[in-house]
């Protein structure tokens, strides 16, 4: 047993990456089943959603999963009357594809981060993991005296000493090639793009807690590579969501099989935020319009279409992230996922 599995109370040093908004009851307590450790993120989800969803995760497993919240920047903002009326003007032909009209503004894009934290905390799971920041001492604090874990993910040499610094558990090193939104926060995305095998023995020079591998590990070959660059663990996303377990869609499945490594985007098409994952009808003419909202407005809006789009498997539409090591997520179930992964994690860990 290593320091990481002790840490996390798991049999291997497996982790699912929380998908904000993609997480599925099933794919979370399957992972945890299997003897990893089951991620389930919480984008968006208010109290009651909280703790419905951590009742239906002890339902189905009894052994220990992670609840992931996304901390505020600060650089959350609603948009003025002329950026919402502009991004709405270059998403009405999306709208209009799934016989829509564009949404009037709501008066809250997102539950409070304090709803989301209480309910979190009171939800008790064995890990919290938290993205876009250090978590604040009293949070930790809290926690701690829960028995929680407490993770926080790194893009940067200098996010995850921040993190250490900031007293959590361990650090999930987030790699560029990594699926979905890029998590920095100490500088701007774009300017944080740190591949994972050369951010991960860095992280593990620089900070003494255990270090999670992310981004671009989709098989045996990339869990060896990242242990032999220092890494205690590996968090695995695409390589999941490509699962008959995970909430992605049909047609979102057939992007992550059938999108080169040098076919993915980076983009702030969907959501505001820098994202990766492969590009559609909706991202190429958001991006061709040059009207994109502020997170969270620009997501809020884009979801009123997504969400249809799901429904009807139209794949145009819809946020397909996934990261670059895409082809390499050949399985369909998660058991044969980890499987595979278990392979590549050297025999005295």
């Amino acid at each position: 047993m290593s320091r990481l599995t002790r840490l996390l109370g798991v049999e291997a040093p497996i982790v699912l990456g929380p998908f904000g908004g993609l997480s599925s009851v099933s794919l979370t307590a399957a992972v945890s089943e299997l003897g990893g450790l089951g991620s389930y993120g919480l984008y968006g989800y208010d109290a009651e959603r909280i703790l419905k969803t951590a009742d239906a995760l002890r339902a189905a497993t009894s052994r220990p999963f992670a609840l992931n919240l996304w901390l505020p920047t600060g650089s959350e903002r609603d948009a003025t009357d002329e950026e919402y009326a502009r991004a709405a003007e270059a998403t009405r032909p999306l709208f209009e594809r799934v016989g829509m009209s564009v949404p009037q503004r709501p008066e809250r894009y997102l539950p409070p981060f304090e709803e989301q934290l209480d309910a979190a905390l009171e939800a008790r799971p064995a890990v919290l993991s938290f993205v876009f920041g250090v978590p604040a001492r009293s949070i930790l604090d809290t926690a701690h005296a829960r028995g929680i874990v407490v993770l926080g993910a790194a893009t940067t040499v200098d996010e995850a000493v921040a993190l250490a610094a900031g007293g959590v558990d361990a650090i999930v090193a987030t790699g560029a090639e990594s699926a979905g939104h890029r998590v920095s926060f100490l500088e701007p995305a774009s300017d944080s793009l740190v591949g994972t095998f050369a951010l991960v023995p860095q992280v593990r020079d620089a900070v003494d807690v255990p270090v999670i591998a992310a981004g671009g590990i989709a098989d045996r070959r990339g869990v060896a590579a990242a242990f032999a660059l220092g890494a205690d663990g590996v968090q695995v996303g695409t390589g999941f969501l490509r699962t008959r377990q995970s909430a992605a869609s049909d047609a979102h499945r057939a992007a992550i099989s059938g999108t080169p490594a040098h076919g993915s985007v980076l983009t702030t098409a969907m959501s505001g935020r820098l994202a990766r994952g492969a590009s559609n009808l909706a991202v190429r003419t958001i991006e061709q319009s040059g009207a994109i909202a502020p997170f969270p407005v620009q997501n809020w809006l884009t979801g009123r279409f997504r969400a249809e789009a799901g429904v009807r498997g139209d794949g145009e539409l819809q946020s397909l992230w996934l990261g670059q090591a895409s082809r390499l997520a050949r399985w369909d179930d998660a058991a044969s996922v980890f499987e595979e992964l278990a392979a590549g994690i050297p025999s005295d860990d």
